[in-house]
């Protein structure tokens, strides 16, 4: 049988048109809800075989594979943290039905919140990723829809003069006196002074090395 009850839900278990066998849960307990989630799979995977359509994924689907791909990433934890507030708007959302409307609706709702434009344009750059990973490189789409960054301020970079940089090292405590002169002679960030570790001193050399 195609169709099996185990415990308080019905499985279904078949085979592709190329050969491929597929045993998972339908998630529900209603004989007619599974057998309706039966045919309608049945229906796409012959039309996948015979009509070459793609097979349908949702934004989870994106989002799984996405984190899988760039689990490298620095800010990875930064994308986790943009995932987990867009659930609310793209969660379970078949990719091919996230439009130009519904983008601009989330980033209507992250403005919403206050934020900077900044701010809601990184969202917006993670969402644009994404999709076009969907197109260019998964292959889960014809095409993206187009995403609007919206403006940022333009601001000048001003550097610290010798003499600037003499007095806020005079007013500064010891310890993070040293830690901004560590910065000022190399351009590093803060979370590169602060993370150093004594396994990335030499001191007799005078080398540090930065992790990425």
């Amino acid at each position: 049988m195609s169709l099996r009850k185990r415990k308080s839900a019905w499985w279904i278990d078949i085979r592709s048109p190329n050969g491929e066998r597929i045993r998972r849960s339908t998630g529900t307990e209603s004989k007619a809800l599974a057998q309706e989630y039966h045919d309608r799979l049945k229906a796409e995977l012959w039309r996948r075989s015979k009509l070459g359509e793609k097979p349908r994924h949702v934004w989870d689907d994106a989002v799984v594979k996405w984190l899988k791909e760039q689990a490298h990433k620095a800010t990875i934890k930064e994308d986790v943290a943009r995932f987990r507030w867009l659930d609310r708007y793209l969660g379970g959302k078949p990719l091919d039905t996230i439009d130009r409307a519904m983008v601009d609706k989330i980033m209507d709702a992250k403005l919403a919140e206050g934020v900077r434009n900044a701010t809601a344009n990184r969202l917006l750059e993670l969402v644009r990723a994404v999709l076009r990973k969907c197109v260019n490189d998964w292959e889960w789409l014809d095409k993206a829809p187009s995403v609007r960054m919206l403006k940022e301020p333009t601001r000048r970079i001003r550097h610290l003069t010798r003499e600037e940089a003499q007095r806020l090292l005079q007013e500064l405590p010891e310890h993070m006196a040293d830690m901004a002169a560590v910065s000022l002679a190399t351009g590093l960030r803060q979370a590169n002074v602060t993370g150093l570790q004594w396994p990335q001193i030499d001191l007799a050399r005078r080398l540090a090395w930065i992790h990425p």
